[in-house]
């Protein structure tokens, strides 16, 4: 004879089993506050092989005064693509003493490459017009990355 497990006790087993293997999964993102000629900016880290690879896709939204900070092993020739990504960011690559390289407006979805111009240590992604919306441009410094944890 063959006993059967009510639907709801199934149910409540399954639920802790799931929470748990999702959290094992997921890579918690640090964040860090990094500064701009004045402006904050929250950037969660992109520091890891696993949330590079990952970035910012698959994501519905991107607060406000938010971004991702793409912290690269070696310095190199950088670029970036939207495949997988929702929202419309803007890029800035950067050189190892924070000065920002270029900045490139990406379309969502698309593989077209957008590349630093120069060796870049970081990449900053924001909603795109952040930067424009502030007046900052290629030159410029972005404060507070010698408080990060290095590339992994």
């Amino acid at each position: 004879m063959k006993t059967r497990v009510p639907l709801r006790v199934t149910s409540w087993l399954l639920v802790p089993a799931l929470l748990l293997s999702f959290c094992a999964a997921a890579d918690p993102l640090l964040t860090y506050p990094l500064r701009i000629r004045g402006h904050e900016i929250r950037a969660e880290l992109a520091h890891t092989d696993a949330t590079r690879r990952q970035g910012l896709m698959h994501r519905e939204r991107l607060a406000e005064n938010s971004g991702m900070l793409f912290i690269y092993r070696e310095p190199e020739a950088a670029a970036m693509w939207m495949k997988n990504t929702r929202i419309p960011l803007s890029v800035a690559f950067l050189d190892g003493q924070g000065r920002i390289l270029n900045i490139e407006d990406m379309e969502p979805f698309s593989e077209e490459a957008h590349s630093s111009r120069g060796i870049a240590s970081y990449a900053l992604e924001v909603n795109r017009g952040w930067f424009d919306k502030r007046g900052i441009r290629a030159g410029e410094r972005v404060d507070g990355l010698a408080k990060l944890p290095a590339a992994k």
